[in-house]
């Protein structure tokens, strides 16, 4: 199972439909297309030492609570998602909306501003889950980083056999559509 369905299967798709004010064919499409970018800028942020450093803090900050037996989305802190999202993509987190609307057929960039605070806290809880299930020891900052950007690149398809399972052949993945956009938040 990719790291996208395995976050996806916590969700809720039909209650965040509802908060979106869409259908759960587009929920679900949107969650598709905002994880991986979610993802892949937080491991462009992590590739320098002083971003996996802030992003190993960030994914301790959080719980796994979150996703521990299924999202409940009361529990999603949107304000919180806000903060992480603009960490991820920096000053490029219109162009990424837009991008990613404009894969949904056009003018949903409205509806990925919206989604992307859900999901950020959401994406947090599970690499903290991921973090407490890779490494048996407390690890500092170093370590944790070190730890998380493997975790990141392994969730992506950084060498992982088996990863991308669900990208046709041939076709681009959203890290290689958004390229230049991923790891314009903070380092």
């Amino acid at each position: 199972m990719s790291a996208v369905d395995d976050i996806l299967a916590d969700i809720p798709i039909s209650q965040l439909a509802s908060q979106l004010g869409v259908d759960e064919a587009t929920a679900e499409a949107a969650t598709r297309q905002a994880i991986p970018a979610l993802l892949g800028g937080m491991q462009a942020n992590a590739q320098d030492s002083d971003g996996a450093a802030s992003l190993a803090g960030a994914v301790g900050n959080h719980s796994s609570a979150l996703v521990d037996g299924g999202v409940d989305l009361n529990q999603v802190d949107t304000d919180d998602g806000q903060k992480i999202v603009q960490n991820v993509f920096g000053p490029n987190t219109d162009q990424v909306a837009q991008t990613l609307g404009g894969n949904l057929g056009g003018g949903q960039s409205g509806l990925i501003q919206k989604l992307l605070p859900i999901l950020a806290p959401i994406v947090m809880s599970y690499l903290a889950k991921r973090l407490a299930g890779g490494s048996a020891s407390g690890s500092g900052d170093g370590a944790g980083g070190g730890l998380l950007g493997s975790i990141l690149g392994g969730l992506l398809g950084g060498g992982a056999p088996g990863a991308d399972r669900d990208q046709p052949s041939g076709s681009p993945s959203i890290t290689d559509i958004l390229g230049g956009l991923l790891g314009g938040g903070r380092r």
